[in-house]
């Protein structure tokens, strides 16, 4: 089994800090697809906030695939959360051509947390009695947000970040923590949008003042005599606690070459990069640095 999912947003927006390709076209996705599936991968993620990703999955066929989409943050202004939850996710079947979800992620999970949290999570569950979805959790940015939630809410899945420089996933031991209670984990942003894939002379100017990582990643990839992509992808896929491994691609010699690496062996003495500043590891800070 390939613990890989293909992530999709490059599929309805032009995506990612270091993507030069732009949107991708369908018929490169029907061929990124088709290779993905050849390839042992069974699982892909969108959201409705993905531009026109769903409609573009929808067209190019998802047969043989789990498919994994987010509902955006509920309008401050919905009267009716429970109708305002069934619709999104009947809109999405539609255009997905799907009958039923694997799962179905908040991607505002804070709002669980509100006063209308309790009616909120109550819609997620009636898009399981009714069959529409297997599924239903959270995808969060940063593992403190797990606590709170998790005491509250029962989930089935969570989608979070992981690499080499925000490990926090692991070394709060949130990972471990939520195999513990059975839920499926789906962890994103192996290659930090990019970031960790560009040459040290690309960076862009607003990350100079991490400097000291960049330096330490490549004298680290030098010495190994490996690729970035293979130790990006090295890295969450040495964990066990990890389900999938979501992983975005431009282009069909990108997947070629993800689904290449994936397979390699890596040394496990990983770099010393690793970093807690939020306005580095979270790339939602990114435009305010």
């Amino acid at each position: 089994m390939n613990r890989l999912a293909l992530g999709t947003v490059q599929f309805g927006l032009n995506y990612g800090v270091a993507n030069r390709d732009g949107q991708v076209t369908r018929p490169v996705a029907k061929s990124m697809l088709g290779l993905a599936r050849e390839n042992g991968v069974d699982t892909l993620d969108t959201a409705i906030a993905y531009g026109d990703s769903e409609a573009c999955l929808g067209e190019v066929g998802t047969e043989g695939f789990k498919v994994v989409s987010k509902l955006p943050g509920v309008p401050g202004s919905c009267a009716d959360i429970q109708g305002w939850v069934r619709e999104q996710v009947d809109l999405s079947l539609a255009r997905l051509g799907l009958k039923t979800l694997h799962g179905v992620l908040l991607h505002r999970p804070e709002q669980l947390l509100s006063t209308e949290g309790t009616e909120l999570f109550r819609a997620l569950l009636g898009l399981k009695d009714a069959g529409l979805v297997k599924k239903i959790g959270i995808s969060i940015y940063e593992p403190g947000q797990l606590k709170v939630l998790t005491e509250k809410f029962d989930f089935d899945l969570v989608q979070a970040p992981l690499n080499l420089v925000d490990r926090r996933l692991q070394t709060t031991g949130w990972l471990q923590a939520l195999k513990d209670k059975d839920i499926e984990v789906h962890t994103r942003s192996a290659f930090l949008q990019g970031l960790l894939l560009m040459k040290q002379g690309d960076v862009p100017e607003r990350f100079s003042q991490w400097s000291d990582v960049w330096l330490a990643w490549h004298q680290w990839l030098l010495a190994h005599g490996i690729s970035a992509v293979r130790a990006c992808l090295a890295y969450p896929l040495s964990l066990p606690g990890v389900d999938r491994l979501v992983v975005g691609a431009d282009s069909v010699n990108q997947l070629q070459q993800i689904l290449r690496e994936a397979q390699c062996e890596c040394p496990a003495d990983w770099p010393d990069v690793q970093r807690e500043d939020e306005d580095l590891i979270n790339p939602a800070r990114w435009a305010s640095v």
